[in-house]
């Protein structure tokens, strides 16, 4: 029998910031006074927004809608690491970043309120709409990050997903690809533990989520994120190697879903309280207060103006989506197929002059 070898294979895990608030210095990322306070501005913007987006919902004012909380560090330390230029392919959690690339606030509550205007994105922001079918973005953020390569670009492409999405054929398709072409792409997982009902140790077997990288043949990392020093490091490091042509990367960004999987959801049936008050302790804006506290960069004045800012930028967007004029009926039918077939033309005539009928009576 042939001498058997043995290949090994690691996947690192960084961490930089602990809930105490204390940066291992050594691997912090050099950040002015002035990044650190945008990190903190756009976590507490992303709290606000989510606060008011949740109870909009209970309140009938929107639709169905997938709560960020607990999920600011990942979601901030990975959408202020992106050049404008660079294109992302989001899920369905990470709305803020569309704040950060221009994208007005009142149109993502006018996406959540089921309206399609919502999601008519600026060129300038190189963003996808937002994508519910678990894992489908992979895909087509390999594809674009496959046609940039052939172009010549020298851009990144990133795309988030959950951890049950790595229980999807798609992702598995997509890190595939991504590795053969050595896609400039970042796989950006947003690990919160739980897809819906279903707890991460029910998803793989796999010590990690970021080692599915290794069978794809690229580098796959583990980083705290809930620790935005690390998450914004690492995504950085990532997208400036896609850039480079030095092939994709998995991050596996650990960190916890505090709220329900959607308004529609009630993780009270399955998850233990005990659980989430651990994850409270490990709360993402908390850990960085207390860092800026340290430095002398945080007072409650400070504090106050944050959140009065936050406050009064959210009441005005909701205001804004509120007062806009209704999706005319017949955009229903609209971006189905270039040309309408005469079955959905009949359908349309149809709902026209029913509407007509009851604007009549």
């Amino acid at each position: 029998m042939p001498e058997e070898t043995v290949a090994k294979f690691e996947v690192k895990k960084v961490s930089i910031l602990d809930e105490d608030g204390r940066a291992d210095e050594k691997i912090m990322p050099k950040l002015s006074d002035k990044q650190i306070k945008d990190f903190y501005e756009w976590m507490v913007l992303t709290r606000v927004y989510d606060d008011k987006a949740v109870k909009l919902q209970r309140q009938g004012r929107i639709g169905t809608y997938p709560s960020m909380l607990g999920q600011e560090a990942t979601i901030i330390g990975s959408g202020l690491a992106f050049d404008k230029k660079d294109w992302i392919f989001p899920s369905f959690r990470e709305t803020s970043i569309y704040f950060i690339r221009g994208v007005e606030m009142s149109q993502l509550f006018q996406a959540w309120g089921g309206d399609g205007r919502g999601l008519s994105l600026p060129r300038s922001a190189n963003m996808f709409p937002i994508a519910i079918p678990v894992g489908t973005q992979t895909l087509h953020a390999v594809g674009a990050a496959m046609a940039a390569k052939l172009k010549g670009d020298k851009i990144a492409v990133a795309t988030f997903f959950g951890d049950g999405a790595t229980s999807e054929g798609d992702v598995t398709e997509a890190l595939n690809f991504a590795g053969v072409y050595k896609s400039p792409v970042v796989f950006i997982n947003q690990n919160n533990q739980w897809a819906i009902s279903v707890p991460r140790k029910r998803q793989t077997a796999a010590e990690t989520l970021a080692q599915k990288a290794i069978a794809a043949g690229f580098e796959g990392i583990q980083v705290d994120g809930n620790d935005v020093f690390a998450v914004y490091k690492v995504v950085k490091y990532a997208l400036e190697k896609a850039r480079k042509g030095n092939g994709p990367t998995f991050i596996e960004c650990v960190t916890y879903r505090m709220n329900n999987h959607t308004t529609s959801d009630d993780a009270l049936k399955y998850r233990d309280e005990k659980e989430v008050k651990l994850w409270e302790k490990r709360d993402p804006i908390d850990r960085l207060v207390k860092y800026m506290k340290k430095k002398k960069i945080f007072t409650e004045d400070y504090r106050k103006k944050v959140l009065e800012k936050a406050m009064k930028m959210v009441e005005d967007a909701v205001a804004k989506y509120e007062s806009m004029p209704p999706q005319k009926i017949e955009d229903i039918f609209a971006f189905t197929y270039e040309k309408l077939t005469p079955d959905l033309e009949e359908q349309k005539q149809d709902l026209l002059d029913s509407e007509k009928g009851e604007g009549e009576k």
